[in-house]
């Protein structure tokens, strides 16, 4: 039975679709296979691995008007599949909110393709809303990127807070599968301290692997291509290498 990890940061810009690209690419070049979920209405992971937008999305799947196997989009790295979204998932949270067990649309929609896949890996947006909680409903781990900034240190104390009432009222499951730093600059000092600090408090629970600013990285999702077909030599990808074979050890 495949693993479903979701990638989750209610900040935006913190490298949360771009982690989730190419920690996926990578476990697919290990040679599992991975499914890739859009769930973010922006849409940005569906460009960045140059799958099309057309239906039927992942909005046309959790409101039951296609199957995963009708949803699922094949990418351009051999075992890496992809789920697309559109701006129509923008409305699936307001239409959601009149109905029962509103919490697991997600989780029910992908049931049925858990068993072929290794890996499915969950790109939430930038908010802890409907969405996103039906993201946290749905998998049994998440995975923090954090930027080494101040205001993270205070965003991660509320997505702690909120991973836990999930796992109190709808998924007893879940764990906190490990919290790692994005776009990671060694010269700033309060980088130094903010993955100090995280790494005092959270101790096994940060990764060893920091992600570090890359210009490499921020071009390629304009390419339609995660990194490893990018630019596969730069710095930013031999990080995203190892921490994907973290995410493998991890189990």
């Amino acid at each position: 039975m495949g693993k479903v990890i979701v990638f989750v940061n209610q900040k935006g810009g913190v490298g949360k679709t771009t982690s989730a690209i190419n920690i996926g690419a990578y476990i697919a070049l290990a040679g599992k296979k991975v499914l890739l979920v859009d769930f973010d209405s922006q849409g940005n992971m569906s460009s960045g691995v140059g799958v099309s937008k057309d239906k039927p999305t992942v909005y046309e799947l959790i409101a039951g008007l296609a199957s995963p196997e009708q949803a699922i989009k094949h990418t351009a790295v051999p075992n890496l599949d992809a789920i697309s979204a559109s701006i129509d998932l923008s409305g699936a949270s307001i239409e959601l909110v009149e109905q029962e067990r509103r919490e697991y649309f997600l989780k029910n929609a992908l049931a049925p393709v858990k068993d072929a896949y290794d890996y499915i890996l969950i790109d939430c947006p930038p908010s802890l809303g409907l969405l996103t909680l039906n993201g946290l409903t749905a998998a049994d781990s998440v995975l923090v990127p954090m930027q080494c900034e101040y205001f993270a240190l205070e965003g991660i104390t509320l997505l702690v807070r909120t991973i836990k009432d999930v796992q109190l009222r709808h998924n007893k499951e879940l764990a906190i599968g490990g919290i790692f730093f994005t776009m990671y600059d060694s010269r700033t000092r309060l980088a130094q301290d903010v993955v100090k600090t995280v790494k005092g408090y959270f101790n096994d629970l940060v990764f060893t692997t920091i992600i570090p600013r890359n210009v490499r990285l921020s071009e390629a999702p304009s390419h339609g291509k995660p990194i490893c077909l990018y630019e596969p030599s730069c710095v930013g990808a031999k990080s995203y290498k190892k921490l994907a074979e973290e995410v493998i050890s991890r189990g």
